[in-house]
């Protein structure tokens, strides 16, 4: 089961994903329920305590996740928000954290 807060469903072999490391340490960081799942190095993002191992990808496929990197709010159990690829306003509006990703692009794909 996904706890409550923010997830991040990432994968090292995503370059979107290793574009915004340094964003999710800083999530990391600032917000106790924020979690990272993993899909292909339960090692990845360097620096983030809870990284959930998804390299069978249940975790992915239960919440449909199409494409990395995907972050979600889930609250009592569901998901509430959910925002695909870097999108800075949708992950500063998530994450409350207003100067988040400044020195990267507005957007990038996953």
């Amino acid at each position: 089961m996904i706890p409550d807060g923010l997830v991040a469903y990432v994968k090292r072999a995503c370059p979107t994903c290793t574009l915004i490391e340094a964003q999710m340490r800083q999530i990391a960081q600032k917000i106790p329920e924020f979690s990272v799942v993993s899909q292909d190095d339960p090692g990845f993002p360097a620096g983030v305590e809870r990284v959930v191992d998804d390299r069978e990808l249940e975790y992915s496929w239960r919440s449909e996740i199409e494409s990395t990197p995907t972050l979600i709010r889930f609250s009592g159990g569901r998901e509430s928000e959910r925002v695909v690829g870097w999108d800075r306003e949708g992950w500063r509006r998530l994450t409350g954290i207003h100067d988040l990703g400044s020195d990267l692009p507005a957007f990038r794909p996953g």
